[in-house]
């Protein structure tokens, strides 16, 4: 149920009491290379913050369809020059990563300080300017990202901060000084911008500390506490929105305050179809099924299987966009008379996130490794926000971002 404005007991929140969230940052993930199904991964013991690992009685095999090819937790692909990551089963483990208290792990990201929340109000002369150099700077992270991912075992020790860190730092100074000039020809001129030019490497392990959330406050912003994958909550509540509270009525741009979080207008609103599939394939014959997403933008994943099922609110980007990603599900169904039993895991399941994605459509392609038996099997697809609930629409009419299809198997 909604929980109206008028029903709190505090000071309604303004537009200008609200701080800048931590999810306003630029992070451009990068993993290493890996080819799905073909077995080159990288898996990296790493302990959990309170050193606490399952142990083996608490290892159990992972549900039908949640690792790929070789047993691995998370492929790698390049799709029209980025890298699209799979997470297999929703960040769930084999026996022997549970068992061992290993994880397949993401290669270092390079995250550099945000730049747009920190100008001064940007005049309308200035503005043009400005955002052709942010939008550069976003770029410049990018490059060195992709040049990160692709130089991994190069050099000394040196070599990225050498290589990478300090031509980006350069090359960041440089535009943010074009910025500054821009607004400081009609405005006066914002000072210090030049400390936000350092970016530093980060790792983003895909483990956690058993869950993350630590169940003592779900009334703050995530602050400290990990989602799965590796990744901060962002946030939980409305409490670092910039959107008006929801008052129950069917309007967007609104944020509902019972932690489902923030709810773009319908002409935002994510939308999902199945664009290409097979009709026929055989028995454990692998296929692929092409899948085109709108106003998602899949840049957001908290592993289910790792804590991060419902664990953070949906946030919009900066275009009032859904931040997340997308399933994809087969399943082998008994029946086409019946509705099928909810419960059995599918044949096949993956999450996917690849930083893609936007206001206009694109197409993502999804390798499915083969249905075990003939029959007719549903394969259905269907956006997450970060923490894998199915995106909020404007209007109760509004068809949710979904598709399923009906594949014969022979």
């Amino acid at each position: 149920m909604y929980r109206s404005a008028q029903r709190r007991s505090s000071t309604p929140r303004g537009r200008n009491q609200r701080t800048v969230s931590g999810r306003n940052k630029r992070i451009i993930a990068v993993l290493g290379t890996v080819t799905v199904f073909a077995g080159i991964v990288a898996v990296t013991q790493v302990s959990s913050a309170n050193d606490q690992l399952r142990t083996a009685a608490e290892c159990v095999a992972p549900s039908p369809g949640s690792t790929a090819e070789g047993g691995v937790t998370t492929t790698v692909t390049r799709e029209n020059g980025r890298e699209v990551r799979h997470h297999w089963g929703d960040g769930q483990t084999t026996i022997e990563e549970c068992e061992s208290g290993t994880t397949l792990v993401a290669a270092p990201t390079i995250e550099c300080p945000s730049v747009a929340d920190k100008l001064p109000e940007v005049p309308a002369a200035a503005r043009t300017e400005v955002e052709r150099n942010l939008g550069l700077l976003e770029k410049q992270i990018e490059e060195a990202n992709n040049r990160l991912a692709n130089s991994v075992g190069q050099g000394g020790p040196n070599f990225i901060n050498n290589a990478i860190l300090g031509p980006l730092a350069s090359k960041r100074v440089a535009t943010l000084d074009r910025i500054a000039i821009a607004i400081g020809r009609v405005a006066p001129r914002p000072r210090g911008l030049d400390e936000l030019a350092t970016c530093e490497l980060v790792n983003r392990p895909g483990n956690n500390d058993g869950g993350g959330n630590d169940g003592g406050d779900n009334g703050n912003d995530g602050g400290g506490n990990d989602g799965g994958n590796g990744l901060e909550i962002l946030a939980n509540s409305c409490d670092d929105s910039n959107l008006d509270d929801h008052d129950g009525f069917q309007v967007g741009n609104r944020c509902v305050d019972t932690q489902f979080g923030e709810v773009g207008a319908a002409a935002n609103n994510p939308s999902l179809l199945i664009t290409e599939f097979p009709g026929e394939v055989g028995v454990e014959e692998p296929f692929t099924i092409r899948v085109s997403t709108r106003n998602l933008v899949r840049d957001r994943f908290l592993a289910a299987g790792q804590g991060g099922y419902y664990v953070e609110s949906s946030l919009l980007n900066e275009q009032g966009l859904t931040r997340g990603h997308f399933h994809t599900a087969c399943r082998m169904l008994q029946s086409t008379e019946v509705a099928p039993d909810p419960a059995p895991a599918p044949e096949f399941f993956v999450a996917t996130e690849d930083g893609g994605g936007g206001r206009e459509p694109d197409q993502v392609t999804i390798q499915v490794s083969g249905m075990p038996q003939s029959g007719v099997a549903q394969c259905s697809v269907w956006a997450g926000d970060g923490s894998h609930r199915l995106p909020m629409s404007e209007r109760a009419n509004q068809t949710p971002a979904f598709d399923s299809v009906r594949i014969t198997v022979n």
